[in-house]
């Protein structure tokens, strides 16, 4: 049963303006979470009576002969339509060696309209960025939202479903579960081997394969948590394996490279300068995050949501950092051309202690930005204190912001 075709409005938005346009398009991402959907959708966009259609899919056995950038362009060169507008769609286009070379040529003949999807973010920008420099445009794309998962599985806005959300997370085949967890998270535990196996063993050549598995149970438990791979590499020696600060940060570099996980840096909030040391780790997927190793929502709550809130911000085209004030933490600076926001996640203000840190630490910020602490607490569902919006997890979700 094949995932369902349901639009996603917020990407093709962004996409359409470029269609017919002498750049290459090029959609990036980590592997199921929509991006082949996305080319199908594009290619509704543009079809009309005069628009001949190529397409590639690098995991059909069907395209497996297409190996090379010289296979590609003989191939798209056959399928050419002289007395159409052609149109070029290709999945996984990192599958394809020296790829980049084809597409130029192409380009610069102005044979086709491109577009392409990958899953490798280290190969789509340093090969794309090197022979075609301000020639192509990426949109990232990232697994759904809340409001997309609720669209998806055609649910209703509530707490429940809230729950069904930083359970099994955005993965959009997961609409065909029903919200089943034991077949979701089966499915998810198939994806990520996936993941592992192609985009990141095979392709950056890991060698221990089992520390690249602890290094992954590692990341789950200290989301939210500052990381470096000095410490990391300190805590394996703790428990009797060796393993180098440097093979540390190149395995940290391959997962992020394949989309599973995205670093985040610290900045300082005052003059925006960027911290060398220190980082957290999200995952690109909640679902994905749960399956591997198990987990319990109790005792999770404040990493889910804190992830959730990360992947939020994302979706809404910021760039994201963990932010320091003078030495005080706040859970995230979210900058987005002139704009700029801060967030705050707690599970609950349990007592005046609580609200204090929370509140007290977006208090200290010199400066008239808007300012979130995000929980879940019952009620009220949206307040403020002093000038700081409160907002229940679930309406910030919810917003567009």
């Amino acid at each position: 049963m094949a995932t369902k075709y349901i639009s996603r409005p917020s990407y093709l938005e962004k996409i359409r303006p470029f269609i017919n346009k002498s750049v290459i398009k090029v959609l990036a991402g980590q592997r199921r979470i929509g991006k082949s959907y996305m080319l199908l959708q594009l290619i509704d966009e543009v079809r009309n009576e005069n628009a001949h259609i190529i397409y590639i899919d690098k995991e059909l056995e069907a395209f497996s002969s297409i190996r090379n950038d010289k296979e590609l362009y003989a191939y798209v060169l056959s399928q050419l339509n002289k007395q159409k507008n052609n149109y070029l769609f290709i999945d996984e286009i990192q599958e394809i060696v020296s790829f980049e070379h084809c597409l130029r040529s192409l380009l610069n003949e102005e044979k086709c309209d491109i577009y392409c999807t990958g899953s490798n973010a280290n190969l789509l920008s340093s090969e794309l960025a090197t022979l075609l420099s301000g020639r192509y445009v990426e949109f990232k794309i990232h697994s759904l939202s809340y409001t997309e998962f609720l669209n998806f599985n055609n649910i209703e806005n509530n707490d429940e479903n809230l729950i069904h959300f930083l359970t099994l997370g955005g993965m959009p085949f997961l609409s065909n579960f029903g919200l089943q967890q034991q077949p979701a998270f089966e499915y998810l535990k198939n994806v990520y081997s996936s993941i592992l196996l192609k985009d990141v063993v095979a392709r950056e050549n890991i060698r221990n394969v089992a520390f690249l598995e602890n290094l992954v149970a590692y990341l789950i438990d200290n989301v939210g948590n500052l990381l470096s791979a000095a410490n990391i590499s300190k805590y394996l020696k703790s428990q009797k394996v060796n393993i180098p600060t440097q093979t540390v940060l190149n395995y940290l570099r391959a997962l992020s490279n394949a989309f599973f996980v995205y670093p985040t840096r610290r900045i300082d909030i005052n003059g925006l300068k960027i911290f060398e040391i220190g980082e957290k780790y999200y995952f690109e997927d909640l679902g994905l995050r749960n399956a591997i190793h198990g987990f319990n929502m109790q005792n999770e709550i404040n990493k889910l949501m804190e992830n959730a809130v990360y992947l939020h911000l994302l979706h809404n085209d910021y760039s994201v950092y963990v932010g320091n004030n003078n030495g005080k933490e706040v859970d995230f600076v979210a900058l987005r051309n002139n704009e700029r926001i801060y967030v705050q996640v707690a599970y609950m203000l349990y007592d005046d202690a609580t609200v204090k840190r929370e509140f007290g630490n977006l208090m200290e910020i010199a400066d008239h930005y808007p300012k979130y602490v995000v929980t879940m607490d019952a009620l009220p569902m949206q307040s403020s204190y002093k000038g700081i919006q409160q907002v229940h997890l679930r309406t910030f979700l919810s917003t567009k912001i």
